[in-house]
């Protein structure tokens, strides 16, 4: 085929494929609403054995808790170093996953051993929160659930 014919039949595929594609119909762009986050669990939360309240803040762009009320009797417990468990800092670095929104990975500190965990906390519901705490893998840990605190802190941390 002469070389001029073959570059007008080209031509004229480019052109076919082209009215091919303006002539379908476009696509439907949905406006997909993207929901904001769920909003961080900050405030006091009960533990699951109803033992204990932490206090879940803002530390700069990650979470922390500490622990503010202590059910016990007699004197206050120690961590694994002695030192009061009252006003303990005991969930470190939590941060948003971007894979799981609503859902914060950090650690979380045993005071008895003083061994730290890794962990992850969200809120499957507004007056609840899951804790995970496991070894390496999620898989390798137990959940427990606490729930929104309204009772009232004494001194010492001592719970009402």
């Amino acid at each position: 085929m002469p070389t001029a014919r073959r570059g007008r039949v080209a031509t004229a595929i480019r052109v076919a494929i082209l009215a091919t594609c303006l002539a379908m119909p476009a696509p439907a762009i949905r406006a997909q609403a993207v929901a904001p986050p769920p909003p961080a669990p900050i405030g006091l939360w009960l533990s699951q054995d109803h033992d204990g309240v932490f206090d879940i803040e803002s530390c700069g762009p990650v979470l922390c808790g500490r622990l503010v009320g202590i059910r016990y009797d007699g004197k206050m417990p120690t961590d694994n170093h002695g030192r009061p468990q009252c006003d303990l800092m005991m969930l470190t670095d939590f941060r948003p996953q971007a894979d799981d929104p609503g859902r914060w990975a950090g650690i979380i500190l045993d005071p008895e051993t003083g061994r730290r965990y890794h962990a992850a906390i969200w809120s499957p519901s507004p007056g609840m929160l899951n804790l995970r705490g496991y070894l390496l893998l999620p898989i390798f840990g137990e959940t427990q659930r606490w729930s929104r605190y309204a009772g009232s802190i004494g001194p010492a941390c001592h719970m009402r």
